[in-house]
């Protein structure tokens, strides 16, 4: 299926590794031309690379002007860049409160840093499209990882917000929530875990998470980048252009509305 991408411009935060990398490059193979945002540069050096923190709105400001730059007009942000707490919480009291701060920081205020300038941008020119990476945790209330749980769970409200001030500029914005996949945010869950469990109750990545996936995923297997990049890049594409303020699960059914 030809998605009408050739030629589209886009940025992908948090496009190193996982699915924001996966990304990046299926945009790529549909024609797109890319900037990666992130920490670290990516292993694969297709497309262009910027470095940038998204908890910084100078840093966020600086990336967007110097990715205009290189590509021009931007037409799709993909947001994917988050982090978690490093914490088991269950209970959140195995949270400390100074972890709250860093995870809100870069999850929540880098979400609103890069609004602000994509959002006026695109409205100025009345197109554009925007998909923000949030989790089934966020709408579940997930005890794994309070921080990340309810910085997810803002993540889709403040995209919805997004979408219904931008629908009047032709910008489109939703959301879609992975579920199982292998990540190295998802490997960090099973290993803060892990730590707190006694010596003859500590198990492996792989056995954690596939108990996991039998208790929790109807399907009854990981998702993987790949399934989540491609609904992420249907919803930039044309194709989508009457889908704006929703949030898409991808999940093998972990979480189904009623």
């Amino acid at each position: 299926m030809d998605l009408g991408l050739q030629g589209q411009t886009a940025i992908i935060t948090g496009g190193a590794s996982g699915i924001g990398a996966a990304t990046a490059a299926l945009l790529r193979d549909e024609g797109a031309r890319t900037v990666i945002w992130d920490l670290k540069k990516p292993a694969d050096t297709s497309g262009d690379f910027i470095s940038a923190d998204i908890s910084s709105s100078e840093s966020v400001a600086r990336a967007w002007n110097e990715s205009e730059t290189i590509l021009g007009p931007i037409d799709i942000v993909v947001h994917c860049a988050a982090i978690g707490s490093g914490y088991f919480g269950f209970p959140y009291t195995n949270v400390p409160l100074s972890a709250w701060s860093k995870v809100l920081d870069v999850n929540i205020l880098g979400m609103a840093n890069l609004a602000q300038v994509a959002g006026p941008a695109m409205s100025q020119r009345r197109r554009g499209t925007m998909v923000f990476l949030s989790s089934v945790a966020g709408q579940i209330g997930s005890p794994t990882d309070p921080p990340y749980s309810a910085s997810k769970a803002a993540n889709i409200n403040f995209a919805q917000c997004m979408a219904k001030d931008l629908a009047p500029f032709n910008v489109r914005v939703n959301s879609v929530c992975p579920g199982m996949v292998k990540t190295p945010l998802n490997e960090s869950v099973w290993r803060a875990w892990n730590d707190q469990q006694p010596a003859d109750q500590k198990t492996s990545y792989d056995e954690w998470a596939d108990d996991k996936i039998r208790k929790v995923v109807p399907l009854g297997r990981w998702q993987k980048a790949e399934d989540i990049a491609a609904m992420i890049v249907f919803l930039c594409s044309n194709k989508a252009s009457e889908i704006t303020g929703q949030t898409i699960n991808v999940d093998g059914g972990c979480v189904m509305h009623w």
